[in-house]
């Protein structure tokens, strides 16, 4: 039934549209994707303001009509992020959090773990402690938690093909995990270092992502890039 509505968003990527208007991508606390119409945003006296813009956080209610597109008619803002969008690299590991979650998570249907997981993200980069930078490693742990939340968190444990718990050595992105030796071919060599960053990157606080060495990390997100495209058929840009 057509009719307003109300619920928290993230600004995934906003789209001038016709003369005055704005086609927003939204990742919602409680609808999931919306696809929807800011009329008259871009107009100097609008009502909007600048808060439509891509990584804010808003309370909106929106029209919800026959058409794809619903209708923004209020928006109040949660959280602009601003300090985030004083560094390129903030910047740009922000836009590539919001396009991961834009590839990878298509649906209307609510996933609290990843809407939380993408605030907490951009709360953690807009940081005023963090001076502008941008961490490597916490961006491919939000990856690999943003995989599991859509349902296609690599296998770790034990080996994907046959179930072998011990000589875990390689990573196949079409098996969606880790592999023994004596399955890895079809893999890539997968080092000690990268298998533990990629199970502590899961088990711990995204604000706690652990360290590694740049070869490892590497791997890990060769192993979280190939799984995708395997199995959510979602090829995501490059972390960094």
């Amino acid at each position: 039934m057509p009719g307003n509505f109300k619920t928290e968003a993230v600004v995934l990527r906003s789209i001038r549209f016709g003369e005055a208007d704005r086609i927003l991508h939204l990742y919602s606390a409680h609808r999931g994707r919306i696809g929807a119409i800011a009329k008259g945003s871009r107009r100097p006296k609008s009502r909007f303001g600048g808060r439509l813009e891509p990584f804010f956080r808003l309370d909106l209610v929106l029209y919800e009509g026959r058409g794809d597109l619903a209708t923004v008619t209020a928006a109040a803002t949660v959280d602009g992020y601003p300090r985030l969008r004083a560094s390129s690299a903030t910047l740009g590991a922000a836009a590539r959090a919001c396009d991961a979650v834009l590839r990878l998570l298509d649906a209307a249907e609510p996933n609290p773990a990843a809407y939380n997981l993408l605030c907490n993200y951009l709360a953690m980069l807009d940081d005023p402690e963090r001076e502008g930078r941008a961490d490597l490693a916490e961006a491919l742990a939000f990856r690999l938690k943003l995989a599991l939340a859509a349902g296609f968190a690599p296998e770790l444990g034990s080996c994907a093909r046959c179930g072998e718990a011990d000589h875990l050595t390689g990573f196949s992105g079409a098996a969606g995990g880790v592999v023994c030796s004596s399955c890895e071919g079809g893999g890539f060599e997968l080092s000690p270092q990268a298998h533990t960053f990629m199970v502590d990157g899961l088990a711990r606080p995204l604000a706690q992502a652990p360290e590694a060495e740049p070869a490892a990390l590497r791997q890990a997100e060769r192993a979280v890039t190939e799984t995708l495209e395997h199995h959510a058929h979602v090829r995501l840009r490059a972390a960094a």
